[in-house]
């Protein structure tokens, strides 16, 4: 990796962001070529060198014990760690994990062992190897994730629990027994006998392990970040040497070459030898295909840049490691999540690291391996108690209960222990299987009776499995009571339909009325209005849709949606005030519950983002095509989204008007409260803050602006020379919200803009919809921005208009000042309504561009005073800001502006 700095350094009058400038030949550091990449070299396997190191005297004392854990040689532990360093870490696809012998297997491993030999479980060794191989080649390592974190956890710390049982009674100066059950009917009688040195020997071991990472900070950093385990195993050695116990100790061939042993083929049982291969291979592909996936996320959360994680490339690094490793009479092999943190935390860039660490513990093994037989059993023994214990994480139960998962992972875990690994695992699948049935088949039936009204809520899946509940509940109600039914049900099958059905049939029968209120997918009704269904969206929740949508299923057969309800079916005339009020209604049943927390904390005050200038037009909410809610916007609407330009007959407000309406306000977190204050509908155009449904009344003028007739380009034409609700709401926006930000949104098929081509209505030269157009009378003969030359007419004015009016929000004394402060951006935004699509002014381009383009331009590469795009993740601010970096620190009123940014759409 070439750690070299920039040849030149940047400028710095440039920002830090600004592109390299290239070198010129004059300007390149003296020295050759090679002497650079040299030295790049050498920094580049510094790190890697030293995360080696560390993953060395982590991986040492593991490894040991987890081979006598296994009742495997002690040499076998040291040449798996030996060929996952090297091999594994060589050919994997997760470059910084490191492979080795994992207590994961461990209870696996010694169950072989025990049941078939050393050498017969090398060679399941070697088949769990090729058949990893295979998985890789066919490319199901994605498959394998499917298997359930909770069993998956549950399967360890079943493993844990199993090795915590067994190496206790090594610890107290015992034998460990082949099963479970059996060590914990032994756990009294251990208690009970004398202990002897051993015992002593395995609490030091523990005791250190527990006690290292708690060292004062008055010890050495060098000191304290030793591997615990590898003080605890030398503490415990040196403390057995010292007192001269004599326990029993680890037993090493004289040479590493002789523990190699050849597998051998068995003299049976073929059936139980296939079925070691597949628990091998499946257990230690999924745990270092998780390990894999976890180490990705730690090494990015860490800076790290490098390649993603390959698992089909790990699984075919894993299997050549399980072949190699049971050919030489090594211990199966899996990606550690122990070794792979600490390789990442440690420093390491490459896959050099894991190879080193490899290359570290073969070196140990030639040249010091008497060293391990120095080691005491019970000081191994001490370290696997905490390892076990360890794998039953705390954090990992925590998470499996939030998500509901916690009766699998205990079931698993009881399995492992109490039966064996492959008994423990198909009872957690069992049980998330049943769990998963049980989600989907389920569905909760309640009934509630308030005023004289009965109201059954359903909600889940309405299964004929769900019939005997909805029946007793449905028993319940009084014959020819009010029912109002209401549904939010993901599925209705055939059985519960019909039930239901002929319960409602039923009981209108007898006198009782029935409402049947479904909300999402419409499923009861569907039989009858099969045609109509289609053109529905049942998906979009009600807030988002149109009354027509979801308020036809929400209605009689005689009437039609709003039809009040004793209006005869004869009239059959929609009732638009009715539509209007089920949809209030429905506000205050499903939205208001969940909104009342963020409206109580808006009651005292508003503090929105942006002014939100946009058509009257109906197919236009601000707060749905920006992804806004409550508080966001302070929304400006009129017909054609227009700003008259100030006129000289109109004086400006003076300033003590505003600190009066300031002062009245409480604030820049204020709401309005004089005559027709900003926040409340005005004549001509409306402004609110929040949701900002506020619609013209098609005038364009306040009360008291002065009307001289033929001043306007169109003779005969009322002109309003100015208007002062847009005007109030500009001034109340940028001198007393102090808003950063001001959006100005047109859109397609806009009438305004289609009456502005055509000019003044024959028969009516004095209306006052042509006389508020003329304010838009610019942007006729304004060029259209550049792209929109196969555009209709209707739809480059529409675009034009929009950078006509950032023009005349520029010349607004209010506006001017903040732009000259450094206070406020001015944003071009359109909404094509057909596509449900938004582009973005780019005024240095004069384009519409889109918004993901206008997110992530470099902000290198906007013209003077562009401050309105968002930097890129991890792109410093732009230099040169320092006004509005001031004013974010400052508070409102201070008089500093609040420096937060609109993104340009939502």
């Amino acid at each position: 990796m070439d750690m070299t700095p920039p040849v030149t350094p940047p400028s710095p009058s440039r920002h830090s962001h600004s592109p390299p400038v290239a070198a010129s030949p004059t300007s390149r550091p003296r020295g050759s070529r090679r002497s650079r990449r040299a030295a790049a070299r050498r920094e580049g396997w510094r790190p890697d060198l030293q995360a080696s190191l560390v993953v060395f005297v982590v991986a040492l004392p593991l490894s040991l014990g987890i081979a006598v854990a296994s009742g495997a040689p002690v040499a076998a532990g040291l040449l798996a760690a030996v060929v996952g360093g090297i091999v594994a870490g060589a050919l994997g696809g997760a470059p910084l994990q490191v492979s080795g012998p994992a207590a994961g297997l461990t209870v696996i491993v010694a169950d072989l062992v025990n049941t078939y030999g050393w050498r017969v479980t090398c060679m399941i060794t070697v088949g769990a190897g090729l058949l990893q191989i295979l998985l890789g080649l066919c490319r199901v390592a994605r498959a394998s994730l499917a298997v359930s974190p909770a069993i998956v956890h549950g399967m360890l710390g079943g493993i844990g629990l199993t090795i915590v049982l067994g190496q206790i009674h090594v610890v107290l100066g015992g034998k460990a027994d082949s099963h479970a059950l059996d060590n914990i009917r032994a756990i009294p009688e251990a208690i009970t006998s004398p202990h002897g040195p051993a015992t002593v020997v395995g609490l030091v071991t523990i005791a250190t392990i527990l006690l290292w990472p708690r060292l004062p900070q008055a010890v050495p950093g060098a000191v304290r970040r030793i591997p615990a385990y590898l003080v605890a195993v030398v503490a415990g050695t040196a403390f057995a040497a010292a007192v001269g116990f004599d326990v029993p100790r680890v037993d090493l061939p004289a040479s590493l070459f002789d523990s190699i042993a050849l597998p051998e083929l068995p003299h049976g049982d073929w059936s139980g030898i296939a079925l070691g291969i597949f628990t091998v291979a499946i257990v230690a592909s999924v745990e270092s295909l998780l390990s894999a996936v976890a180490v990705d996320q730690l090494a990015t959360s860490k800076g790290w840049r490098g390649p993603r994680a390959d698992l089909d490339r790990e699984l075919l690094g894993q299997g050549s490691a399980n072949l190699l490793s049971g050919l030489i009479g090594g211990l199966p092999i899996t990606g550690v999540i122990v070794r792979s943190s600490t390789n990442v935390v440690s420093g390491a860039r490459t896959r050099a690291s894991a190879i080193l660490h490899g290359v570290w513990v073969l070196a140990f093994a030639l040249f010091l391996g008497f060293a391990v037989e120095w080691i005491p059993l019970a000081a191994l023994a001490g370290l696997l108690v905490v390892v076990g214990v360890r794998l039953v994480d705390v954090a990992h139960l925590r998470h499996v209960r939030r998500h509901g998962e916690l009766p699998v992972y205990v079931v698993t875990l009881v399995g492992v222990v109490s039966l064996d690994l492959l008994q423990g695992v198909a009872l957690g699948l069992v049980t998330a299987l049943g769990l998963v049935l049980r989600r989907v088949l389920w569905s909760s039936v309640r009934l509630v009776h308030s005023d004289g009204l009965w109201q059954v809520e359903v909600e889940g899946t309405l299964s004929f499995l769900s019939l005997p509940r909805l029946a007793r509940v449905l028993g319940r109600i009084p014959v020819g009571a009010p029912v109002s039914i209401e549904l939010i049900v993901d599925y209705l099958d055939h059985a519960a339909y019909e039930h239901l059905r002929g319960w409602c049939a039923n009981h209108e029968a007898s006198g009782g009325v029935v409402s049947v209120d479904e909300i999402g997918q419409v499923w009861f009704r569907r039989s009858d209005h099969t045609e109509r269904r289609r053109s529905v969206t049942p998906h979009l929740p009600r807030w988002f849709a149109p009354w027509s949508q979801w308020q036809e299923f929400d209605q009689d057969d005689d009437r039609q949606a709003g039809t009040a309800d004793g209006a005869p079916p004869a009239v059959g005339q929609a009732d638009y005030v009715g539509t209007m009020l089920v949809g209030v209604n429905e506000f205050h049943r499903r939205a208001a519950p969940l909104l009342r927390g963020t409206f109580d904390g808006l009651a005292a005050g508003q503090q929105p983002s942006a002014l939100f200038l946009t058509c009257a037009d109906s197919r236009i909410v601000p707060n749905i095509i920006t992804s806004s809610g409550p508080g966001d916007l302070f929304t400006v609407r009129n017909i054609g989204n227009i700003v008259p330009r100030q006129s000289p007959r109109h004086p400006a407000r003076a300033t003590a008007d505003l600190d009066r309406l300031h002062a009245s306000d409480g604030g820049p977190a204020g709401t309005g409260s004089r005559g027709t204050a900003p926040g409340s509908s005005s004549s001509g155009s409306s402004s609110s803050g929040g949701i900002g449904l506020g619609m013209a009344s098609g005038v364009g003028m306040a009360a008291g602006v002065g009307i001289a007739p033929g001043t306007g380009p169109l003779p005969g034409i009322v002109v309003p020379p100015s208007d002062l609700s847009v005007t109030a709401a500009l001034d109340y926006a940028v001198e007393v919200l102090r808003v950063p930000a001001i959006v100005v949104c047109g859109h397609s098929g806009c009438g305004a803009m289609n009456a502005l081509l055509k000019g003044t209505p024959p028969g009516q030269p004095e209306s006052a919809l042509a006389g508020w157009l003329s304010h838009a009378d610019a942007s006729l003969t304004r060029t259209p921005p550049p792209g929109t030359e196969d555009l209709p007419p209707v739809e480059r004015l529409g675009r034009a208009n929009v950078a006509q009016q950032l023009d005349n929000l520029r010349e607004h004394p209010t506006v001017r000042r903040a732009l000259e402060d450094g206070a406020l951006e001015l944003v071009g935004m359109y909404f094509d309504i057909g596509r449900a699509q938004i582009s973005i002014l780019d005024e240095e381009t004069g384009r519409f561009v889109d918004p993901a383009d206008a997110l992530t331009k470099a902000p290198s590469e906007q013209g003077p005073g562009r401050r309105w795009d968002t930097p890129a993740r991890g792109t410093p601010a732009l230099a040169g800001t320092d006004a509005g970096s001031a004013r974010s620190a400052a508070p409102p009123t201070s008089g500093g502006r609040r420096g937060r940014r609109l993104p340009p759409a939502g």
